[in-house]
């Protein structure tokens, strides 16, 4: 049985979450604290997926890309490209990896946050330099998010179906 948290509200069964989506879960519990609302998988215009992304109460975007095997952390050259889409960005490991690489200088750290993640919960352990975008640039992903996550709404609840024609991806 799944129960609410009435303080966060949250749902309190984790189930058999493991790996990204453990750290996924914890992430977006961690940010519900600090007023920032997440979505997982979104598309961005330039064709790339980012793990999470989400808006702040003051309006600026973040987005986090999760990490669980070491072998895509060093791998992954094309994380940069997901910097002019927001904010703030962070790489979010789960607990017991070994963060040391995103401490080295092809991962920005000046730029970058790290957050380590559990299922229940995350730690910011560097926050993320704000690096302002322009303000169409903002206007035109905040637009975007929003509209994805009204159209995950109305999936969810039914009104509209997945393949319902008409429906846009949403990276235009």
């Amino acid at each position: 049985m799944t129960n609410i948290d009435d303080s966060l509200g949250l749902l309190t069964d984790h189930g058999e979450l493991t790996g990204a989506q453990a750290v996924a879960r914890g992430v977006a519990r961690m940010f519900l604290r600090h007023d920032i609302m997440i979505l997982p998988e979104v598309s961005l215009r330039n064709r790339r997926r980012a793990d999470l992304m989400g808006i702040d109460a003051k309006g600026q975007i973040v987005i986090v890309e999760i990490k669980v095997a070491r072998s895509d952390l060093l791998g992954d050259a094309k994380w940069t490209e997901y910097l002019d889409y927001c904010d703030r960005f962070y790489w979010a490991l789960p607990v017991g990896f070994d963060a040391s690489p995103v401490d080295g200088a092809d991962f920005l750290p000046e730029r970058t946050g790290l957050i380590i993640a559990d299922a229940y919960d995350g730690e910011m352990v560097r926050p993320a330099a704000t690096c302002a975008l322009a303000p169409a640039r903002r206007k035109t992903e905040t637009m975007r998010l929003a509209r994805r996550a009204m159209q995950r709404a109305a999936i969810s609840d039914g009104w509209i179906s997945p393949t319902a024609s008409g429906l846009h991806d949403l990276r235009d």
